[in-house]
């Protein structure tokens, strides 16, 4: 059996990192404690395990008595004296044992003991290696695939990158480098497990704290996030310092360091703008190049109306509406989004903007053209210029509109 528990010791303690002397003592209370439940039953014990060679050794704890009245736990005085000299009654001395009389079953159980005690070591130890590197960013190799999780080898542990915090369209292959977030250390029935995730926000939000030194020295700050792995990622960063351009810094000399980041995450799209307090001002930046025509806030239930133009419209809103959702979770306000149409309930008033743009000529001369009727084009095109002189224009305002009304 030493040859047996060498090997354990030697083998935990150089491939597990446990030491020698915590193994020994979870060995010797597991043999022990099994000892006890079976042939040595009401017995005393005192084992030691020598950490050199492995070689086990067993006494029995006996109070020396002139009359024993139990075998088990008394020796007589007469028997006591060979054992050693001088012996008087009352000691507790140690009388060794084979250790093959701890019994079969005894050995059997202790060596299931000592399994279980090296994975609670061995758990404890996972534990407290990667406690304190909860939300950073680990790196590992892909071991296998399990329906739709991932499990990947830490070094000193293994983790898993579960479905819903995969990138849509990611596929990877056994022995394939990657990298993840650690997200958190469940408690399991089979110790801690180590979850890791590529499709948090948190996952973009640290690369670019270890890629833009700015960021990880506090002179620029991620004030909002908003993210679709796998699609577009939307950040909204600041700075107090006005010698610094937040948005420059973190896209780097030829955008060097956002292109890191983007190959990381395997072409994802990133927009980075200015922050701002101001809602209004945020939703205006965040939707370039989109220029809202008309926004409307209402505070109370935090919401924004847009209206844009035909021609942005498609742009505002985003393939899918994506860009109007990641909008949305930036600035934390709901966004809806409509065409831009310029109403009027005014007749006059329609005809002499449409005139106005038409014949780009003042104001004031349309609001005439209407007064005596003409309020459209093709009115204008039915009269001469002659007309118009009679009616109070002069010359060159009654040339001016006809070139522009018959082009």
């Amino acid at each position: 059996m030493s040859s047996e528990i060498l090997s354990v010791l030697e083998y935990m303690e150089k491939e597990k990192g446990i030491g020698r002397a915590d193994m020994i003592a979870a060995i010797v209370n597991a043999i022990k404690t099994a000892a006890l439940k079976g042939v040595n039953s009401g017995q005393e014990l005192k084992i030691e395990i020598n950490p050199k060679n492995g070689q086990l050794k067993a006494w029995s704890l006996l109070k020396v008595v002139d009359s024993v009245s139990n075998p088990r736990t008394e020796i007589h005085i007469e028997k006591a004296q060979p054992l050693k000299v001088g012996v008087q009654l009352g000691e507790i001395i140690e009388k060794e044992l084979d250790p093959a009389t701890l019994g079969r079953i005894a050995a059997q159980t202790a060596r299931q003991a000592v399994m279980q005690r090296l994975r609670q070591f061995e758990k404890d130890r996972i534990y407290d290696d990667f406690k304190d590197m909860v939300g950073n960013i680990v790196t590992g190799t892909v071991r296998r695939k399990e329906r739709n999780d991932i499990f990947i080898d830490l070094g000193k542990a293994e983790a898993v990158l579960t479905g819903k915090e995969q990138v849509p369209g990611e596929e990877y292959q056994a022995g394939d480098r990657i990298r993840c977030l650690l997200m958190s250390i469940e408690s399991t029935p089979r110790g801690p497990e180590l979850i890791l995730s590529r499709g948090s926000p948190k996952f973009v939000r640290r690369l670019f704290e270890v890629e833009v030194a700015e960021i990880s020295d506090g002179t620029v700050k991620i004030e909002a996030f908003a993210r679709e792995p796998g699609y577009r990622t939307k950040i909204a960063v600041s700075t107090s310092d006005p010698k610094v351009d937040p948005v420059g810094a973190c896209v780097g000399a030829r955008g060097a360091r956002v292109k890191t980041i983007v190959r990381e995450l395997n072409g994802e799209k990133i927009d980075i703008i200015n922050y701002f307090a101001d809602p209004k001002q945020m939703v205006i930046e965040a939707l370039k190049p989109a220029v809202p025509r008309e926004i409307l806030l209402d505070e109370k239930n935090h919401r924004i109306l847009l209206k844009v133009d035909t021609e942005n419209l498609a742009i505002a809103i985003g393939r899918k509406g994506q860009n109007a959702r990641l909008t949305s979770r930036l600035i934390g306000w709901r966004l809806d989004i409509e065409e831009y149409k310029a109403v009027s309930s005014d007749p006059r008033e329609a005809a002499i903007l449409s005139l106005v743009k038409a014949l780009e000529v003042d104001r004031t001369v349309v609001e005439r053209l209407v007064a005596i009727g003409m309020n459209s084009l093709s009115v204008l095109e039915t009269v001469e210029a002659s007309d118009l002189t009679d009616a109070g224009f002069s010359e060159e305002e009654a040339q001016k509109i006809m070139a522009k009304a018959v082009k």
